[in-house]
């Protein structure tokens, strides 16, 4: 028998009226039951976050960054237990998953080192003006209050770690739902944070049902929102709370362009090769994956046939296996919304040149080339282990081709030219521009986020912290300056 997973309310462990059940989507395995709060658990939740509000932005530095520190620390001695865990509940391939523990260990000691220096105030002179003789400003930053953390299933410990570690570093009270497919990494969090000496209230993990969720959004002791997810329920989330802060960080259409420059077989053969593992890992369930590829006329049939052969060398298979590469996508929902919008495209007269199979919840790793330009899945984000590849001719077309969507996230441009990545960095309208690689890369301290549909703010410990927190000006007066 399946013991059941208890969330954590206040900083400490408790078991509400109903559960429910975890699965393997690579074998419909139960993974384990979670027990669910009640309407009174959530808002004692939500009473005791606000309640320590001020006593936790108080907190001194080094507590809240020994906390920190200490999670980092236990999720490192416990990254295999952890690994399998992901890989369990999410389907991720192993070796994905160790890498997820690995980033989550990188952001909660980034946390750590931001909490120490975060809010040491900058002081500015204001006689400069006459009005402003013997005074002196100094400025520094405050929680907006507490903070609603909501996140996604593909990176099940990693984007919780986004939503907690900035909060707790900043001194700002965090009530983090997980998501439904996938909330035990974000529940182990919990066991590590309950063995700190932070403040019980300052921290909750709840998994709340989804249709229990706009209450809370609009609850007005919860005025900081930062969510990670889709393009529908994210701005259905702002639109439906505008007076409130939201950080939303949603989909992307990532693009990589390969450029004429780019054409030695070693160029090609890296271009390929990256381009062929960011598309398929996580299933492709990555906001940040490969999905469209730009390449000039010059590299494109040399590069072709490149992508297709490191597409079909990707293991597909058992998570659990260190040898794969592919695992199934979320749910067997997930897999059947891809193969139809691989059919429309197929069927509208797009090329399949490798792929296009579902077993279950398993998608084969798909290639696509001639696709329509007003078919789903050149509009919107696939989501699974699928790219589509077209030529174009020279960097203006290539750069525009980027730029028609109505996402903006990240790109990837593969280029020798250093003036033709500082062109890519000023025309391309997207959150962030990777140079010599795939729009994949994303390393946990930058600021990540996108633009157009692809949502405001910016996660990236310090720059969350700054959207979790804001300027309070003292003015000192009668000082000899």
């Amino acid at each position: 028998m399946t013991s059941t997973t208890a969330f954590w309310l206040a900083g400490r462990q408790a078991t509400g009226d109903d559960t429910f059940d975890v699965t393997s989507p690579w074998d419909g395995r139960l993974v384990g039951k979670v027990s669910v709060p009640t309407d009174a658990q959530v808002e004692e939740a939500v009473a005791a976050a606000h309640a320590v509000l001020d006593d936790f932005a108080a907190t001194p530095a080094h507590v809240r960054a020994a906390a920190l520190d200490h999670v980092s620390q236990r999720l490192a001695e416990r990254t295999e237990e952890i690994a399998q865990l992901i890989s369990a509940e999410n389907g991720k391939p192993i070796k994905w998953a160790r890498g997820e523990v690995g980033r989550a260990v990188s952001v909660f000691r980034f946390a750590a080192e931001e909490a120490r220096r975060f809010n040491g105030g900058e002081a500015q002179r204001l006689d400069t003006d006459a009005g402003g003789q013997g005074r002196l400003a100094l400025t520094r930053r405050f929680p907006k209050g507490v903070v609603l953390g909501i996140a996604p299933f593909n990176f099940p410990l990693n984007l919780c770690a986004h939503k907690i570690a900035p909060a707790i570093a900043a001194g700002a009270p965090i009530i983090l739902k997980p998501a439904p497919a996938t909330p035990l990494s974000g529940l182990i969090i919990g066991d590590l944070l309950a063995e700190t000496d932070l403040p019980a209230g300052s921290w909750s993990i709840l998994p709340v049902a989804n249709d229990k969720m706009p209450a809370l959004v609009r609850d007005e002791r919860l005025p900081v929102i930062s969510f990670t997810g889709s393009e529908k329920v994210g701005y259905a989330i702002m639109d439906s709370v505008p007076r409130k802060h939201c950080t939303l960080e949603l989909g992307g259409n990532g693009a990589a362009v390969v450029l004429g420059d780019y054409a030695s077989d070693a160029d090609l053969d890296w271009a390929a090769t990256r381009i062929a593992t960011f598309s398929n890992y996580q299933g492709g369930q990555s906001c940040i994956s490969v999905q469209r590829v730009i390449a000039d006329v010059s590299v494109y049939d040399r590069l072709l046939p490149r992508i297709v052969a490191a597409v079909e060398a990707q293991g597909t298979g058992d998570p659990g296996d260190d040898k794969t590469d592919v695992g199934p996508l979320v749910s067997e929902d997930a897999a059947k919304r891809v193969e139809s919008w691989v059919k429309e495209a197929v069927e509208a007269g797009a090329t399949l040149l490798t792929g296009g199979d579902r077993d279950g919840a398993s998608y084969a790793p798909t290639v696509l080339a001639d696709v329509p330009a007003d078919v789903t899945i050149s509009c919107e984000e696939v989501f699974g282990p699928v790219l589509t590849v077209r030529k174009v001719n020279g960097e203006a077309e290539a750069f525009a081709a980027v730029n028609d969507s109505k996402y903006g996230l990240q790109a990837g441009v593969f280029t020798h030219d250093l003036q033709a990545a500082f062109r890519a960095h000023r025309a391309l309208e997207v959150g962030g521009v990777v140079v010599g690689d795939v729009p994949s890369y994303r390393a946990d301290q930058m600021p990540y986020g996108g633009a157009k549909q692809s949502g405001v703010g910016r996660e990236g410990v310090k720059f969350a912290m700054d959207d979790y927190t804001y300027e309070r000006v003292l003015v000192l007066t009668g000082l000899a300056l």
